[in-house]
């Protein structure tokens, strides 16, 4: 048994009373900064303590990522989804990869990174994707972090078509934060492919300009991207998804004017990320009233 997995086993039989202490714990080990639960002020201490509050059973609905199709074309339609076109699948061995087109994108519906960007079929090794996708079946996302949204969510593979066509290099990801409903900022992230870590990242306001913060963890932006046509219209749709929430991440995508939805995040990076300069964690933070909404 490898030390990642014993941690792992030992993290899914936690008492519950222990949870405060191993998310602060994880905290300060990974930000070098000491958490504060009891009044938590900024944006990445307020993620800690959803963690340990915030557990209405919608949260765990919007994130599964099968179950939040039905939630999407209810509120916008379903013409903002990207198409599925296989699954769901409880193992790996039922995909039947000879019907699949030859560029697909392979994912888990219960947690975050869980996915496979196929460009090209024939170049792909079935086994090791079986091996990979199975893999991820048998992990609990919410006991790397103690992200409870996650643990009751019944892991399914399905597939869904590649928005990044042929002649594109790039699929930028606008990422919105939403605070009761309405837009303060948003992350686009750019350069995904094939490397998420090694992504570039801007921070930018409301109006799509560059703010001057960044996300230490990823090579900044220091240019402000294109805006994307019909970005008023993304930004209507995030805060329409968001409403009711006290916070809430609204992921969207933009191919050339059509926005697709991407997925809905309430604990984004764990809380374990680290703003450049640190103020901006605090800005953030500020805008999240905790009782304004779910």
């Amino acid at each position: 048994m490898t030390t990642a997995t014993l941690k792992y086993i030992l993290k899914s039989h936690l008492p519950s009373f222990l949870l405060p202490y191993a998310i602060k714990r994880q905290y300060r080990n990974v930000t070098g900064r000491e958490c504060d639960l009891k009044n938590p002020v900024t944006f990445t201490d307020k993620i800690q303590w959803a963690k340990l509050n915030r557990r209405d059973p919608i949260i765990a609905r919007l994130s599964d990522k099968i179950a939040v199709r039905d939630f999407i074309a209810d509120k916008i339609g379903d013409e903002y989804l990207v198409p599925v076109i296989g699954g769901p699948y409880k193992r790996a061995e039922e995909i039947d990869f000879d019907a699949l087109p030859d560029s697909f994108v392979l994912k888990a519906n219960h947690g975050c990174g869980s996915n496979l960007v196929v460009r090209d079929k024939s170049s792909i090794d079935r086994a090791e994707v079986i091996r990979t996708a199975n893999g991820w079946l048998s992990h609990n996302l919410a006991y790397d972090c103690f992200e409870m949204q996650y643990r009751d969510i019944e892991p399914r593979l399905y597939i869904e078509e590649n928005l990044l066509k042929e002649g594109m290099t790039d699929l930028p990801d606008y990422k919105f934060f939403c605070f009761a409903g309405k837009v303060f900022c948003l992350y686009v992230m750019a350069d995904t492919y094939p490397v998420h870590t090694n992504a570039r990242v801007g921070i930018l306001d409301r109006d799509f300009k560059l703010m001057p913060y960044r996300r230490a963890e990823f090579r900044p932006m220091t240019e402000a991207p294109e805006k994307p046509r019909n970005y008023e219209l993304m930004v209507e749709i995030a805060q329409k998804l968001s409403a009711g929430f006290s916070h809430v991440r609204v992921d969207l995508y933009n191919v050339d004017g059509h926005i697709y939805f991407g997925e809905m995040t309430f604990s984004t990076g764990a809380g374990k990320m680290t703003y450049d300069p640190p103020e901006f964690d605090r800005i953030l933070g500020d805008q999240w009233d905790l009782t304004a909404g779910v």
